[in-house]
């Protein structure tokens, strides 16, 4: 074990607990706005399936927020471990900036979501809804500063180098360096994408299991329309983002495309087998002059090429496949959601195909996959540094050994394989849960509504 680059054993184990992390407030930062438009649905019309819907969706919202919770304390624990370089560099400006998220995001989260969960029956209406939208805003407030941060990272503004460490010298652009607004927007757009496929599966499935109750069909629906909605908004903003960074980080663009010549009519390429050590590509499929059109918008755009940053690019087959994983998803989505919504529109949710609704079922975690890619891509893209032009990957590392590393890694993995085993597993029990008894009564009590009892949780003759 001691054998292995210490280095890249740290990078992999940072990987593993970040891309674990991110799933979660993946979820949470837009599942806070979808409850919120629940509990207005049903202020509105006072029907009491959206009530379910919402009492369904906060139990996953709580859940998945104390799995990112628990997840974000163990990978902070890493800067100190295996990257003291980091914060002994740039802890000037990394250290408030996460200071900034706990004390506005974190904790507005924490102290209003046990109104949201246990509030409604023990708190006016009003002050219940007021909680949704500050839980709401606070997940919002959060992917803010962490986004923040990590814009900062790749195109870094505002600071001055004293004695090889970073001082801020202008905190707005620090949190509003240049490619901060499109990687935020693109954030936000995925993870709605991520829940609304999210709903839309798991509401398929329960609809298949048993034909669900009238919340399961609107929750569905709506997923379905937002999902059909927002995915072109994505691709316009996705696109904003790259020419974003072609402008600022060329090298990536580069690797993301597998072009190596610097050129006009450059090809999109959609397969490619890219070779670094003979820097060229093998078994190209491409179109003509696409990326120039993508990149620049029109045939003869010049595209930079690696070999302008050799020594100084980051590696080409992981960016120039998880590039393509999050984009083919991306299309794919598009056309699962549109399809879905002319189907609801002419048919309505009982009149879908048990085919399409299999399908639904089948892209529940697609946005998972498709955020995951991206996120790759963004990361492993700014390589070799971990802070553009100001601090090199290598040069952040710590002097902790190949087997510690190699075995915390390992517990890791371990753990993390089956926290999400259990997690997907509950997130299925608590759906199979959420129905309504036979005679429409719903499965939570409401204050104010004369209901009969409701059905018990588990069917006796099961």
């Amino acid at each position: 074990m001691d054998g292995l680059d210490p280095l890249m054993l740290a990078r992999i184990q940072f990987a593993a607990n970040i891309s674990f992390h991110i799933l979660f407030p993946t979820i949470t930062i837009a599942l806070g706005w979808a409850l919120l438009g629940f509990k207005l649905a049903y202020n509105r019309s006072g029907d009491t399936a959206w009530m379910d819907a919402y009492r369904l969706w906060v139990k996953v919202f709580a859940l998945s927020f104390a799995m990112g919770v628990v997840s974000g304390i163990t990978m902070s624990f890493q800067f100190g471990t295996n990257w003291p370089g980091y914060m002994e560099r740039v802890g000037n400006v990394a250290g408030p900036l996460l200071a900034y998220e706990v004390l506005t995001a974190f904790f507005l989260e924490a102290v209003f979501l046990g109104i949201m969960l246990f509030g409604f029956s023990r708190v006016p209406n009003w002050v219940h809804t007021l909680a949704t939208v500050l839980v709401a805003g606070g997940t919002t407030l959060s992917a803010f500063w962490i986004i923040a941060l990590n814009s900062w990272m790749q195109t870094p503004a505002g600071f001055e180098i004293r004695g090889g460490v970073v001082h801020a010298t202008d905190w707005w652009a620090i949190v509003f360096n240049p490619s901060m607004p499109y990687r935020l927007a693109h954030m936000l757009l995925a993870s709605a994408l991520t829940v609304a496929f999210l709903i839309a599966g798991m509401s398929a499935w329960r609809w298949l299991k048993d034909g669900g109750g009238e919340g399961v069909r609107r929750t569905l629906k709506a997923a379905v329309y937002a999902a059909a909605i927002l995915i072109p908004v994505q691709i316009f903003a996705g696109d904003q983002h790259g020419l974003n960074t072609l402008a600022h980080q060329p090298q990536k663009v580069a690797a993301m495309e597998a072009n190596w010549e610097t050129q006009p009519n450059t090809p999109l390429l959609l397969f490619a087998l890219p070779d670094e050590a003979a820097r060229t590509n093998h078994a190209e499929i491409g179109i003509p002059s696409g990326a120039s059109l993508i990149l620049k918008h029109h045939a003869e755009g010049v595209v930079p090429g690696l070999n302008d940053y050799a020594g100084n690019h980051p590696p080409v087959a992981p960016i120039f496949w998880g590039f393509r994983l999050m984009v083919g998803l991306g299309v794919l989505m598009l056309l699962v959601a549109w399809s879905g919504a002319w189907l609801i529109r002419r048919r309505g949710v009982d009149g879908l195909p048990r085919c399409y609704a299999r399908g639904l079922v089948a892209m529940t975690f697609a946005g998972w996959l498709a955020t995951l890619a991206g996120w790759y891509v963004t990361e492993i893209g700014r390589q070799p540094w971990l802070v553009t032009g100001v601090l090199r990957t290598a040069d952040a590392v710590g002097p902790t050994g190949s087997a510690m590393v190699t075995t915390s890694l390992a517990l890791y993995l371990a753990v993390y394989a089956a926290l999400l085993t259990a997690y997907v597993a509950v997130l299925y029990r608590l759906a199979g849960l959420g129905r309504r008894a036979p005679g429409g009564k719903p499965m939570f009590p409401l204050p104010g509504v004369a209901q009969g009892p409701a059905e018990p949780l588990e069917d006796p003759a099961a």
